[in-house]
Order: structure tokens, then C-alpha cells, then sequence
């Protein structure tokens, strides 16, 4: 359909246990909304030692028969999308080895950052969890820095996922320092449909604010999680109001592979 995003690399699957519906149905869906080029990016499995069995993603020996799904699905789909497959990943310096050596055997097109915890959901705390410790913005800060700069994420998703609720010129010089970083790493920022969808902390003006005058590149992320947020007009129509308020500099499409 005209008036919307062409481009998705953010969407989940059954396998993380909090998404529903099928693979193809979420292709046929964005065939129909005119979109040119999805991602698949479910989230990364961890390399637990310890016997502790996540609720929010796939385990290890899922991973390949996901990327074989994706892959066959892109081959039967060809003249009508491009398909692509990776992972969203927090970064976490103790499984990163581990998730990235799985990440080229399987031989996936790209990885987008996505902190939803400082370390994983065994340890903890969610960060969008309310707050007004000024550590916990400026840990997350880091850690998203920390992890990009290792060049192995295409984009950042939710950005503003953090829930500090402290002071605002804390909040502004963290986020300042935040987005400064991944303009200075040339990686793009995601305003997230799903979380305008859910009412969620984000995407938070206040951050887009700082963006906007940053000057950040961004895109539009639908973090599909079912065949209806892959149909979502009106949220999507939300965020662009969004970008056009803060004049953010949106891309239309991603380099994947080159």
C-alpha cells in the first residue's frame, strides 16, 4: 500500500514464546502492505552454563533450524520480497563470543542491538523498569556504547528504552551523550512502532528531541510480533508525526551485507 515504510528488519517468531503466527503468514502480510524488504530478528539465544531455560527467546539448538526456516521461506518468496534473517541481541561480554561464532556458522545477514536487560533476564533488571538512579542510565548508556562499538549491530532498536525517571538534565546529558556516540559510529536509531502500539515508555519525546538535534540517522522498526503489528497503519502514521515533529532524518532502507 502507498504511505508506508518499505523496508522492516524487525520482527519475532514463535520461538522467543511471546510472539504468534507463522513465518509465511508474516511474509504474505508484508507483501501485502507493499513492503519490499523484511527481517526476520528474533531474539538471540543465550549460551546458558547453568542449566537456567529462558521464557523470552529461542534456545541454542533452535538457532539453526530458525535461520533454515527464514532461508527456505526467502528462496520460495524471491520475486515478490527480499527476506532476511538475523538476530536482535543485547550485548553481553560473557556470551558474546559465543553468540557471535554461532551468528557466522549459520551464516546470518545482521544483528540489530536491542538492551532489553544490563546483562541477560537471569541477572537483570529489565531497563525498562522505573528508576531514578542516575547509575542505571548511565550503565545502559555504556553498555549500548560498549557494544557498538565492536561494529557488529546494523541499528539500535528502542533506544529509549531506558525508564530513568530522575532528572531531566541527567536524562538529557546521558541521552545527548547516547545518540552523540552512534552519530559519530554512523548507526541508525529505531523508532519503535510496537511500543507507540502498547503505550509503552517508548518512543519517548524527550529522547527524539535529542536526536533531532543530534541530528541521528533513523528508521522505523515494526518489532513484529504478530501478523497484525505487521498491518499497524495507525501507529505507524503516529511515528512519522513523531519524526516530522523532531525533523529526524529517516532512511528508507538499510545496507545488509556489503
Amino acid at each position: 500500500m502507498q504511505d508506508f515504510l518499505k523496508a522492516n528488519y524487525h520482527a519475532h517468531t514463535f520461538r522467543c514464546q511471546h510472539a504468534n503466527g507463522t513465518e509465511r503468514e508474516y511474509i504474505e502480510a508484508a507483501i501485502d502492505m507493499g513492503i519490499e524488504t523484511f527481517g526476520f530478528s528474533d531474539h538471540i539465544p543465550c549460551p546458558f552454563q547453568d542449566g537456567f531455560v529462558s521464557n523470552i527467546r529461542m534456545t541454542m539448538d533452535q538457532a539453526g533450524e530458525y535461520v533454515g526456516c527464514i532461508r527456505k521461506l526467502a528462496e520460495e518468496y524471491k520475486d515478490d520480497i527480499k527476506i532476511y534473517v538475523g538476530f536482535e541481541a543485547e550485548y553481553i561480554p560473557e556470551f558474546y563470543p559465543q553468540q557471535m561464532a554461532m551468528f557466522r556458522s549459520l551464516g546470518c545477514d545482521y544483528m540489530i542491538m536491542g538492551q532489553h536487560f544490563f546483562k541477560s533476564e537471569k541477572d537483570g533488571p529489565y531497563t525498562g523498569t522505573p528508576t531514578n538512579d542516575e547509575s542505571r542510565i548511565r550503565e545502559y548508556v555504556d553498555i549500548v556504547i560498549s557494544g557498538m562499538e565492536t561494529g557488529s549491530y546494523l541499528y539500535l532498536a528502542h533506544p529509549d528504552i531506558i525508564n530513568y525517571q530522575g532528572m531531566d538534565s541527567v536524562y538529557d546529558w546521558e541521552m545527548t551523550r547516547l545518540c552523540r556516540r552512534m552519530k559519530e559510529l554512523q548507526i541508525p536509531l529505531e523508532v519503535n512502532v510496537l511500543g507507540m502500539a502498547e503505550g509503552k515508555q517508548y518512543p519517548a519525546d524527550r529522547f527524539w528531541k535529542v536526536a533531532g538535534e543530534v541530528g541521528n540517522d533513523v528508521v522505523l522498526g515494526l518489532d513484529a510480533h504478530c501478523v497484525n503489528n505487521i498491518k499497524d497503519v495507525d501507529n505507524y502514521r503516529k511515528c512519522m508525526e513523531l519524526v516530522e515533529r523532531h525533523h529526524l532524518h529517516l532512511l528508507d532502507e538499510l545496507t545488509i551485507g556489503e
